[in-house]
């Protein structure tokens, strides 16, 4: 599995955390509910998903979960003619992974690549703006 396909399928999780909020409260069932969400994901890959894709899938869903206020701070701060609600869930998601890979994760991987990486997801499962649009707030964060 390639990383462009690890992200789908981390994206994939995040629009539907997103779509079916947890309103939970306990950190343990969030917990639960990202794996059950991953895990069914995964088995749409039918088996494809090794062990060192599930951990990048992993990373990329809870890094991004666990820094959720912050990046949308970012976001909110960089696109200021649309909400953080006001945005369609594809976009909003992708850029939310997007600036957790720019901005928090661990392992740092060139700003442009990542940018690249956003911008072909939201041409794959956005609409015909989404591309333009989630490559202007990307941009607009990572010069802050």
């Amino acid at each position: 599995m390639s990383r462009r396909q690890a992200r789908e399928l981390a994206l994939q999780a995040l629009f539907q955390l997103d779509f079916n909020q947890c309103q939970e409260a306990e950190k343990e069932k969030q917990q639960e509910a990202r794996l059950a969400v991953i895990d069914a994901a995964a088995a749409e890959m039918e088996g494809h998903l090794g062990s060192r894709d599930r951990q990048f899938v992993e990373e990329l869903v809870n890094g991004t979960m666990d820094s959720l206020p912050e990046i949308d701070g970012l976001i909110s701060s960089a696109s200021k003619e649309w909400k953080l609600s006001r945005m369609a869930g594809v976009d909003r998601n992708i850029t939310r992974m997007a600036v957790f890979e720019l901005k928090f994760r661990e392992e740092k991987v060139t700003p442009n690549i990542i940018i690249n990486e956003a911008v072909e997801l939201a041409k794959k499962f956005g609409t015909d703006d989404s591309s333009r649009f989630v490559n202007g707030i990307l941009g607009a964060v990572l010069r802050k």
